[in-house]
């Protein structure tokens, strides 16, 4: 083992003393200790601690990261005057998730979805469009696509249970309650083939962002399945709407855990939300290949 691993290189002090971390005198890494750096050097091969999201020497980009809702590599957006928009668009969309999760496995026997309508509306529809376009006006593409689409989904879901609007009224009117059941699955089919999109573009970020849009797009997809498969009673099938409940709430859950992970800092928590970098990501290269250049 050559001395590069006990004598870091200028380039890994320019590195770690550019990171966002590093604090006011810009420099962090030389207030670690030796055992110190090599230890957050360990942790942040998988996605946590004071190095775990800082970019490289090379690109000056910062890793995929759930917090910030970006799936590649990202420029820092240095003294911004707005705050990261992420956490509250993913706590937004992960309440609004959860409850209508619950409702469709039927928890507690509940099976009516109106109390949705106002968390739709307000916290699901309005506060994470709100995010949305907050995450735009910092140069976030991805948050801005995903928040903002979210935000419409939950407004068209929330209009279509509202009773004023009347649209399931109409469409059984047209064709009977199995036309408004098709129309629906059409419905969640379209949000299931968005979703497959962003699920693509996260393949190269991390395990947790990956978590989030993979439990969503298999809620979607089984949702869109049971009211297109109906029960002998023309109804949507019961056991497919609960399993698509269930992923619902494993989405949810991911949602909030990449929100934490955005609010958690060694300023404010005890420990940083690990999330784990895959390792076919442009950051699990550049860590199997740092081991290598020090050799």
């Amino acid at each position: 083992m050559s001395s590069t691993v006990d004598h870091p290189t200028n380039n890994q002090d320019k590195e770690y003393g550019s990171s966002p971390v590093a604090g006011a005198n810009n420099g962090l890494h030389r207030e670690m200790t030796h055992e110190e750096h090599q230890t957050a050097q360990a942790a942040a091969r998988f996605g946590y601690g004071p190095l775990a999201h800082v970019g490289t020497s090379n690109s000056g980009l910062l890793p995929a990261f759930g917090g910030e809702f970006q799936p590649g590599l990202y420029r820092p957006v240095k003294d911004r005057k707005l705050a990261n928009p992420a956490p509250l668009g993913l706590s937004a969309f992960a309440l609004t998730t959860f409850v209508l999760s619950l409702i469709n496995m039927q928890a507690r026997h509940v099976a009516q979805p109106n109390i949705v309508v106002g968390i739709a509306f307000g916290y699901g529809g309005l506060v994470q469009l709100l995010a949305g376009m907050w995450a735009m006006a910092v140069g976030n593409t991805f948050a801005a696509t995903a928040l903002s689409s979210y935000a419409g989904f939950w407004i068209a879901f929330a209009i279509t249970l509202t009773p004023g609007f009347a649209i399931p009224a109409a469409i059984e009117e047209a064709g009977g309650p199995g036309m408004f059941y098709d129309s629906f699955g059409f419905f969640l089919i379209g949000w299931f083939i968005f979703t497959t999109i962003l699920l693509l573009v996260t393949l190269r970020s991390t395990v947790a962002f990956f978590t989030l849009f993979l439990a969503l797009d298999l809620t979607l997809l089984l949702l869109a399945i049971g009211y297109l498969h109906r029960n002998e009673e023309g109804l949507p099938n019961p056991p497919i709407i609960k399993a698509g409940g269930f992923f619902g709430l494993i989405g949810s859950f991911a949602a909030w855990y990449n929100a934490m992970a955005g609010l958690a800092d060694d300023s404010n928590s005890f420990f940083l939300i690990p999330v784990a970098h895959f390792p076919w990501s442009v950051t699990g290269q550049e860590q199997r290949l740092k081991p290598e250049r020090a050799t």
